[in-house]
């Protein structure tokens, strides 16, 4: 595309050196750069863009964006905007030839069950006969070839791309997670939304948002990327858990059609008569298109929020509730999300994700629904994050289960013994070990349990790493308990 035709999208601009030029691809790395790359300038926490806008023309870059004048003088255009991030969302957007423009798009925001939620709507959609794509903290994925992925929701260029190389596979919905960094930060500027979806809210990422209240602004953007206006080609509606507090924040905020959720209070779409055993989970569903009777193969109240987001989802997008329901029914579980470890021993071993005060007690409760035995958790907190949820995590393990071991996430930068202590400091008097190495913690649990208890390693769910100071090493729950119980059979 030509730097001109790409620039008529672009609001204010100052251009030096206005020569036009052929562009090849948008980045804002610099080591991606190729001939003829636009490389975008971005300032960011730690690195600034403009640093390497000298490696980036020696890369081959055709033109240059940034927010400022440059030290050199270059011979190839350099446009000056206010804002390179805000930019970079409407050049990208129009380089891949608006893309969310071309398919359905759903988004999903919430402190938990964002990853289980997206993929129980893919299962529905793909159940549907609906061609997909997923981005979110796993992985992203295109059809059904898997790209790593480094954050929930990608900065903007790179979110646009995916979106591209969806549009080319025929992808003809994709499901999002979409973080409050993300919203917070304009990545998902241009992105046309057709459904949005929250999950919930709870503490969580205050090292970054400050305030629960400012956590709750940020998770709500995104049902304001609806849009204002109604079509009945293109209809935009607002999925809502009514028994979040939340939502009717939330729903103020969209122009969108509402369609809520819940168990306890009244609702579009609810679940009624629950029952929870170490099996699975059944209920009846209650919607505008009549009641049905639901078995899911997962477990806890948590999982039934899920599968009624997921079904409310499926239900805006036009999908039969007979159709849902089936593929919900067979799902067994998502990665590291309540996943079961299972080496033949004679208690249970529980690995999942919840790395927040409420995703943990609901974990522990669940578990405390179904336990014959006592329970243990394995749980930490991860470094240069929110201080302020160590204790309450705690408090929380200490509070629901028989036997709480304190351990290491991911301490990143921070001294796993001050993350302990912050911990600690929530449960004065309480009884609990601390026992900084994570393989150690869990061969600990493993030892000492007995038959029909349960233990439940938390945090860390799927992530296959644990990231010490500046290196990152292999490590996965999953095997670790695997080989600690194998390792007391022998």
């Amino acid at each position: 595309m030509q730097l001109k035709q790409l620039l008529k999208s672009l609001g204010p601009y100052a251009l030096y050196n206005g020569t036009d030029a052929e562009i090849t691809s948008i980045e804002n790395d610099n080591r991606k750069v190729g001939q003829g790359s636009l490389f975008i300038c971005i300032k960011g926490f730690t690195v600034d863009g403009h640093d390497f806008a000298h490696k980036a023309y020696e890369a081959g870059a055709a033109a240059i964006l940034a927010e400022r004048e440059l030290a050199e003088d270059f011979d190839i255009p350099v446009i000056i905007v206010k804002d390179t991030k805000r930019a970079s969302s409407i050049l990208a957007d129009a380089f891949y030839g608006h893309p969310t423009q071309k398919l359905k798009l759903i988004g999903i925001t919430g402190t938990n069950g964002k990853t289980t939620t997206s993929h129980l709507i893919e299962t529905i959609l793909q159940k549907a006969n609906r061609r997909t794509g997923i981005i979110g903290t796993m992985y992203t994925k295109i059809d059904n070839e898997i790209q790593e992925t480094k954050n929930t929701t990608p900065e903007a260029v790179t979110l646009q791309k995916i979106f591209h190389q969806m549009t080319e596979k025929q992808v003809d919905t994709a499901v999002m997670e979409v973080s409050s960094h993300a919203l917070y930060e304009g990545r998902v500027f241009g992105c046309d939304y057709d459904v949005a979806v929250f999950t919930n809210l709870s503490q969580d990422h205050l090292d970054f948002h400050g305030t629960m209240d400012e956590y709750r602004r940020a998770k709500g953007l995104l049902f304001t990327r609806l849009g204002n206006v109604y079509s009945t080609k293109h209809p935009k509606y607002a999925v809502l858990n009514k028994d979040d507090a939340a939502s009717e924040e939330y729903e103020k905020l969209t122009a969108a059609i509402v369609v809520t959720y819940g168990i306890d209070k009244d609702a579009d779409i609810m679940a009624k008569d629950i029952h929870i055993d170490a099996g699975g989970t059944k209920f009846e569903l209650i919607t505008p298109a009549g009641s049905y009777a639901v078995s899911l193969q997962m477990v806890g109240k948590f999982s039934v929020y899920n599968a009624l987001a997921s079904i409310a989802a499926a239900f805006v997008s036009g999908i039969p509730m007979e159709t849902a329901i089936s593929a919900l029914e067979s799902v067994k579980g998502v990665s590291g999300r309540f996943e079961t470890v299972d080496a033949g021993q004679d208690f249970s071993v529980i690995v999942d994700y919840s790395h927040t005060p409420d995703s943990l007690e609901n974990a522990l409760v669940t578990i405390k629904e179904f336990a014959k035995g006592d329970i243990h958790v394995v749980v930490g907190c991860g470094g240069d994050r929110d201080k302020t949820k160590r204790p309450l995590m705690a408090e929380i393990a200490c509070r629901y289960a028989d036997h709480a071991i304190f351990t290491s996430d991911n301490p990143r930068s921070e001294d796993p013994l001050e993350i302990l202590k912050d911990m600690v400091s929530g449960v004065p008097g309480k009884g609990y070990n601390v026992i900084a190495d994570r393989k150690e913690a869990i061969d600990h649990a493993v030892k000492t349990a007995k038959a029909n208890d349960v233990i439940l390693i938390a945090g860390k769910g799927h992530e296959t790493y644990q990231q010490i100071g500046a290196q990152t090493f292999d490590f996965d729950d999953r095997l670790v308990a695997k080989e600690a119980i194998l390792g007391v059979k022998k």
